[in-house]
């Protein structure tokens, strides 16, 4: 039985200097059904330069430019576009092992009831040494999202959920992906392998992320997930509580009661009080 295809979307934004290393992990792989698509998101540098040599050594890869707009908007021009009917993110500064298109692919064909299939991961960069995952459970993922980006899943079920969200344009974006895939039904493995390998730099745009920015983004997640977050988060007093850990830097900020009043208002009436007396 031949192969199905896998769409390698790799969004980058003025990433040009590790361009290379991530498409030369996709060209390593032992999978060679693939077709790796990469977005260039509006980049000021010579990304489009660095894919071109690529797409003349190899067919599989295809090239891609749009107005910046942010990688949730990269990620879904990529998938459109995209034959596949697997598809694996990958950012244009991380890389993935030789093993683990396979490795993830043989997952879904032996588990039918798998959504999503993501390995170990490795930093390396501005900072060495394995990264500790929390091992996967609908309420980790409700507390925190604790897999990356280079996870992989159906397409399909990419279009029932409407793609990656584009007003998730600071970041997080990954985290809300992951909730709307995964809060209906359906299963997630991880590979025992060290499949995935996480670029650290001094200056990211994750760490640009202030608790102002953090908040808000948090918020919007609550209100657009709030059947997520209470069923697995428990009460109200116990989604407080939890919400109230340090996480990031802006814990101190989700400790008001105002979210919690907000969230039990969008849950239960449709709105949110804040909202509602903001607007007058």
């Amino acid at each position: 039985m031949k192969d199905p295809i896998v769409s390698i979307v790799v969004p980058c934004y003025n990433q040009a200097q590790y361009l290379d290393e991530a498409l030369q992990s996709v060209s390593d792989q032992t999978f060679e059904n693939w077709e790796c698509i990469v977005v260039n998101d509006g980049s000021s540098d010579n990304a489009e330069q660095i894919v071109r040599k690529w797409i003349e050594q190899d067919v599989r890869f295809k090239y891609y430019y749009q107005e910046n707009a942010g990688v949730s908007s990269a990620r879904n021009l990529g998938i459109t576009n995209s034959v596949g009917q697997f598809i694996l993110p990958l950012d244009g500064d991380d890389k993935i092992a030789k093993d683990y298109i396979k490795l993830a692919i043989r997952a879904f064909e032996n588990d039918e009831s798998l959504k999503l299939v993501y390995c170990k991961a490795e930093k390396f960069g501005d900072e060495t040494g394995n990264w500790n995952l929390t091992p996967f459970s609908l309420k980790e993922l409700a507390l925190d999202n604790m897999i990356f980006c280079s996870a992989m899943y159906r397409k399909k079920d990419w279009e029932l959920i409407g793609g990656y969200d584009n007003n998730m344009l600071d970041g997080l974006e990954d985290w809300e992906f992951w909730i709307s895939l995964l809060k209906n039904g359906g299963n997630v493995s991880c590979l025992n392998i060290i499949g995935f390998y996480y670029r650290i730099k001094l200056v990211s745009r994750q760490k640009k992320l202030d608790g102002t920015i953090k908040e808000r983004l948090f918020n919007y997640l609550s209100i657009k997930h709030a059947d997520f977050f209470v069923e697995h988060l428990g009460s109200f007093g116990a989604l407080n509580y939890n919400l109230q850990k340090e996480r990031e830097g802006f814990s101190a900020k989700l400790k008001s009661e105002k979210f919690v009043l907000d969230l039990f208002c969008k849950t239960f009436f449709g709105f949110t009080i804040f909202g509602k007396i903001n607007k007058g």
